[in-house]
Order: structure tokens, then C-alpha cells, then sequence
């Protein structure tokens, strides 16, 4: 990574990307076992809680984003407060009261206040780097940050892997205790990053309207966001690519075990594809930085589509062809988080609306998330059964499919502006 990214105030904003990172991977993957494996709670009942908050969490965004610009630099305290929501919501999960539908009323409850504070967290955090601007070397000012950003949020994912698997792998009755100390240390980490970013990193810098606090009603925010061509133009490209990753990343536990038979490896493969991202991330900041942001994003695209085209072929016994597959990917997968903030950054003035348009970012994000969990039911009409080997319809899906939108993203950012996308 260049001199010039080395910071110690870029590290200070990128921190935050790492508590961020490590409680989202327990709510979306081993909460649902806790309480229908633990806590006997239907999955009837489990699955319509999780739909329902999933998508109040999708829809609340764009209202959080209003919120964020109406703030601007007076978003500090709202950020420690919701910081102490998102912690004590976060270890509530883990400690539901006796009873079914108790725990199940107090699910809903707890989610919806972890994603709401989540949600306004990550929608500032965003419009935060986004807000910062170097002159004419804006791209630069953008890159570094979101370089430390994604390299903690990877650090953040690796934790969460490893350490919540291990807790719930053990005695049923030690995982309340073993997910209190890993909440304990997922608030502490919290505290300390929010501190370093609001103590030490760049500042969140405001147009002149803005510090006027001249902040347009949300139909005019949203007008304004219609009115962006740019911005607009990077949607379709952004949600095929996040189609593209959520696919693979809801069913490759699946893959692993019954496809390639190898369940005791999950692990191994999960963390050379992480490995590999945080390895492959400053490359492609230092490759944007030289030959634009958007031609990055396109090579990153083709790498991915290289290294993930023959997955599809690979049947029981072929681990090391899946490692070589899992490193590419993952390399390929550091421009997926690094790039398409600043792209959608690049689009924007310094305080113009930041927070509305990231709102519609982090949308499409969860909107894919949501969009990849169909591919379950999807599955069992094609007459997949986890756990009774391979299947032809589990690598069109893990693979073929995934392929088919990376390409279609391709397609959609080739006709980029280079200069509207440096």
C-alpha cells in the first residue's frame, strides 16, 4: 500500500469496519441455530421473525440516511448512542427468556433494535469516508480510507468466523456464557474504534449549505438522488455484483459438505477466502489508484468469473482445486468491498446528500442478502436434501448463477465513463 495510505488518521476511520463486521456474521448465521437448535423455537415461528426484521432493516434505510444528513457534524453523540444500543442488543440475543414465545417476542425485539442501530452505524460510517476530499486527488483521499475500512470489516468477518463457531461446537450449556465474554469483547472494541474515529480520524467535511444546516426536505433529498445520473447508474452493476457474492456466501456450507463431501474442511476454505481478500485488498487500491476505480472493479469482475468458472465441475474429493478456487475468489472479492463505495462516492459532493445515497447503497446490500435466501426453497424444488450428497441443481446455483450476474455486472459497468468513474 502506497506511503500516502499509511495514516494513522485513515486508520483511525477504519476501525470501525471491524466491530461493524463481527457482530453481523452471528445474526445472520448462528443465531437462528442457537434458538431452533437450543431453545426449541419452531422454525415456522424463527423464520417468519428473521424475514420480518430483515425486512424492516432493508426498508428502514432510507430514513436513516435522511437522518444522517439532517445531523451532519453533529452526528457524534447519535453515533455513541446507537453504539450502546447495538451492544447491549447484541448480547441480549444470547440471553432470551425461559419460554417459546417469550423467546421469540424478545428475538423480534432485540433485532430490531440491533438493526436499526447497525443500520445508522454503517449508513454514517459510509457517508463519513465518503465526505472526504483530498482536491484533485480526491480519489486518493477515498481510497486509503476505504482500503482500512474493508481490511478491518475482513478482520472483523475472520473473528466472527472462528470464534462464535467454536462457542457453539461446545457443551450446550457453556455457549450463553462463551457468547457473553465474545459480547463483552465485541462492545469493547466497539467502544474503542467509535472513540478512535471520532478523536482521530479525518473530519467529516460539509458543503456550505450544510454547515448552514440548509438540509432539503427528504422529496427534495430524493429528487436530487434522481437527478444524479451518475450515482444512478452504478445501481443496476452494484446489486448484480452483491447478487453475485450473497449467492455463493448463503450456500457454500452446503457445497462443501455435500458436494465435495468435506465438511471438516469448512473452516480451512472459509479462512483462505477471507486470507486471500485481505491479502488482495491493498493491491487493488494501489491498481485503482493508478489505472481508475471503475477499470479495477472490471478486472477484480474478471478474475472472479475466472477463478469461479469451473467450481461447478468439481464433485466429491476435490479440495485442493476448491482451495485454488477459494483463494482466487476471495483475491477477487478485496475490489468487491474496496471499489464500488468510492465509485458510488465519486458520484457526490462533499455533504451533498451523502446520507440519503448510501442509504440506497446499503439497501441493495441487504436487498441481494435477502434475495440470496430464496435460493434455499429454490433448491428443494429442484430435489436437493442437505446432508444426502451431490446434487446437480446445488453447483448451478453456487456457481453457474453466480457467474451469470457477475458477467451481466460486467456488462453494466463496462459502458462507464472513465472519466465520470477516475
Amino acid at each position: 500500500m502506497n506511503a500516502r495510505w499509511l495514516r494513522l488518521d485513515f486508520a483511525a476511520y477504519g476501525l470501525l469496519g471491524l466491530p461493524l463486521a463481527m457482530a453481523a456474521l452471528p445474526v445472520y448465521v448462528h443465531l437462528p441455530a442457537f434458538y431452533a437448535l437450543q431453545l426449541e423455537v419452531s422454525l415456522v415461528q424463527l423464520g417468519w421473525v428473521l424475514f420480518a426484521a430483515r425486512l424492516f432493516d432493508t426498508l428502514q434505510d432510507p430514513a436513516l440516511g435522511l437522518l444522517v444528513d439532517r445531523l451532519g457534524q453533529r452526528v457524534a453523540p447519535w453515533l455513541g448512542a446507537a453504539a450502546a444500543v447495538f451492544g447491549l442488543a447484541f448480547a441480549g440475543m444470547w440471553f432470551p427468556p425461559a419460554g417459546a414465545a417469550a423467546a421469540v417476542a424478545w428475538l423480534a425485539a432485540m433485532l430490531v433494535l440491533a438493526y436499526c442501530a447497525h443500520s445508522f452505524l454503517n449508513i454514517a460510517y459510509l457517508a463519513w469516508g465518503a465526505s472526504l476530499d483530498g482536491g484533485a486527488s480526491r480519489t486518493h483521499a477515498l481510497l486509503g480510507p476505504a482500503a482500512w475500512r474493508e481490511g478491518a470489516g475482513l478482520a472483523g468477518i475472520m473473528l466472527a468466523s472462528a470464534i462464535p463457531a467454536a462457542i457453539m461446537a461446545g457443551d450446550a450449556d457453556s455457549v450463553p456464557a462463551g457468547m457473553a465474554w465474545y459480547s463483552a469483547g465485541f462492545a469493547l472494541l466497539l467502544a474503542l474504534a467509535l472513540g478512535a474515529l471520532l478523536q482521530w480520524a479525518p473530519a467529516w467535511q460539509r458543503n456550505d449549505s450544510a454547515r448552514a444546516g440548509d438540509t432539503p426536505h427528504w422529496r427534495q433529498a430524493l429528487d436530487a438522488m434522481r437527478r444524479n445520473r451518475r450515482f444512478l447508474r452504478l445501481l443496476a452493476p452494484y446489486f448484480l455484483n452483491a447478487l453475485s457474492v450473497s449467492l455463493p456466501a448463503t450456500l457454500a456450507l452446503f457445497f462443501i459438505r455435500d458436494q465435495l463431501q468435506a465438511p471438516d474442511q469448512a473452516a480451512g476454505f472459509l479462512l483462505a477466502y477471507f486470507a486471500a481478500a485481505v491479502c488482495g485488498l491493498p493491491l487493488w487500491v494501489r491498481l485503482a489508484a493508478r489505472i481508475g476505480t471503475a477499470r479495477a472493479w472490471r478486472l477484480g469482475m474478471l478474475l472472479a468469473v475466472t477463478a469461479f468458472a469451473g467450481t461447478s465441475l468439481l464433485g466429491p474429493g476435490d479440495k485442493l482445486p476448491y482451495l485454488l478456487v477459494c483463494i482466487g475468489a476471495g483475491a477477487a472479492l478485496g475490489a468487491d468491498l474496496a471499489l464500488p463505495p468510492v465509485l458510488f462516492a465519486q458520484t457526490t459532493k462533499p455533504g451533498a446528500g451523502m446520507g440519503v445515497h448510501y442509504s440506497i447503497y446499503t439497501l441493495l446490500g441487504k436487498l441481494a442478502l435477502a434475495c440470496s435466501g430464496l435460493t434455499l426453497p429454490l433448491l428443494a424444488a429442484f430435489g436437493y436434501r442437505p446432508g444426502e450428497g451431490p446434487s446437480a441443481a446445488l453447483p448451478a446455483l453456487y456457481a453457474g448463477l453466480p457467474c451469470l450476474f457477475k458477467l451481466c455486472a460486467l456488462y453494466a459497468i463496462w459502458s462507464l465513463d472513465e472519466k465520470d468513474h477516475p
